[in-house]
């Protein structure tokens, strides 16, 4: 029996509200909300917060990291060995990227299921869309992240992979040039045309492998940037209106590469054992995964519920969220810009740096408190105050940490805080990857 054993998502803190795009940019917006990467957050950061959680909730140790998005930090060098490094993943564990579309992440995915060994797979994406433009509103940033094996990988299979098929077609409805910040699109009915019978032969042969018709689908996941034919292919599906997973499209947006992973932890955190699952992508033509929730799914407790993570969240003004995009030009901090960071004495500290490992134990798994704490308005940073505290472990080890996902007005003497992956700055290109300390929010606080 060979499928998913764990998943974990991470979406930002930050949440946009549309309803503040059209009054600036003249244009755009809409109801609701979308997620936002925070100015110290990437694609990389972000996949090392969700597979963190999958692996938490799965206890196994993959062979294989498979990490796809379509906004990498780096081209030339591999993206996935930093989340190799932060997850503390042993040197025989191979790590490699899947760059450039939604598809990617399916190319992963594949390659875990058939695969031997567990493997974990990742999809991060962080969307960007022109000032009042469509895609600024609709779309979102979020990673997602699955573990694939078996029941002898040392956790129970969550979700049994019993049917899959996978359609691929040329044909342009979506393109960006390396370098731009968003994407073009071809008129909307035209990419319509194409999805839509790829997407039910896709949804057909991999029913007919499962065995079954659409009347056995209990949850169906319809992902894709293509908004309009995801919408009509779930009206042609012949699945319930009741059965379609939401696509978040008024909390989250649209998290591109992400959206299939994060569909899928939605729908199996909704799945009862013996229901089964359909994921079906649409992106360059179709591709449809069909699971059966197992007896195990029903003692499993993600560590971060994706419904928990999207009814939390605070406020970002559009006007900072466009500095943070690069997009609104903004006086830099009237500081000197950090040094290029030194290749070598990052290699020299790789542990510390990328693990947060002592020689005391792993300070990125210890939960801390606050016991005091400096407001720094003076600091370099793109996105001031910067909010400085000294953590006193669980553990009994005290650190000098920066805090974020935080109002400089919500710290307090006494706040629990954990550690996330982020990056502290970027200079001459290289990004300073290393660990800060968020709030402990909601039932976990």
């Amino acid at each position: 029996m060979r499928g998913i054993l764990g998943w974990g998502v991470h979406l930002p803190h930050r949440r946009l509200d549309r309803t503040q795009i059209a009054p600036i940019a003249g244009g755009g917006g809409g109801k609701g909300t979308r997620t936002a990467a925070s100015y110290d957050e990437d694609t990389t950061t972000m996949a090392v917060q969700a597979a963190r959680d999958a692996l938490r909730g799965s206890g196994v140790g993959p062979a294989t990291l498979w990490f796809a998005t379509a906004a990498p930090a780096y081209l030339d060098k591999t993206n996935a060995t930093a989340v190799h490094a932060a997850l503390r993943l042993d040197r025989e564990t191979a790590a490699y990227d899947a760059l450039g579309s939604t598809r990617s992440v399916l190319a992963g995915l594949r390659a875990a299921l058939d695969a031997r060994t567990p493997s974990i797979v990742i999809g991060s994406d962080l969307r960007i869309g022109l000032p009042g433009g469509p895609e600024e509103s609709t779309c979102g940033d979020a990673a997602a992240a699955v573990v694939v094996g078996d029941d002898s990988d040392g956790a129970p299979v969550l979700a049994e992979v019993i049917g899959r098929a996978g359609m691929t077609e040329e044909f342009l409805d979506r393109w960006r040039v390396p370098g731009d910040p968003a994407s073009r699109t071809w008129e909307e009915r035209f990419g319509e045309t194409k999805y839509v019978p790829l997407a039910q032969e896709a949804l057909k042969t991999a029913l007919g492998a499962a065995g079954l018709d659409v009347d056995g689908v209990d949850l169906l996941a319809i992902a894709g940037l293509h908004e309009r034919a995801c919408a009509s292919v779930a009206k042609k599906s012949g699945v319930a209106a009741d059965r379609l997973v939401d696509r978040m499209s008024a909390t989250v947006g649209n998290p591109g590469v992400a959206q299939p992973l994060l569909l899928l932890a939605s729908a199996l955190e909704k799945a009862r054992p013996g229901q089964v699952v359909v994921l079906l992508t649409l992106a360059d033509g179709a591709e449809a995964l069909v699971v059966r929730a197992t007896d195990a799914i029903a003692s499993h407790r993600p560590a971060r519920p994706v419904a928990a993570q999207v009814a939390g969240g605070s406020p970002v003004s559009y006007g900072r969220y466009l500095a943070w995009r690069g997009l609104l030009p903004v006086e830099p901090p009237r500081r000197p810009e950090p040094a290029r960071p030194s290749a070598s004495a990052a290699g020299r500290t790789a542990e510390w740096k990328f693990g947060l490992s002592t020689a005391q134990g792993v300070l990125a798994d210890q939960r801390g408190t606050v016991t005091t704490f400096t407001i720094d308005k003076l600091a370099y940073s793109p996105s001031p105050p910067v909010v400085f505290a000294v953590v006193d472990f669980d553990d009994g080890e005290r650190l000098p940490v920066e805090l974020t996902d935080v109002d400089a007005g919500e710290v307090a003497i006494g706040m629990r805080v954990e550690m996330t992956f982020r990056r502290l700055f970027t200079a001459d290109g290289i990004a300073n990857y290393f660990w800060k300390a968020r709030p402990v929010r909601g039932e976990d606080a």
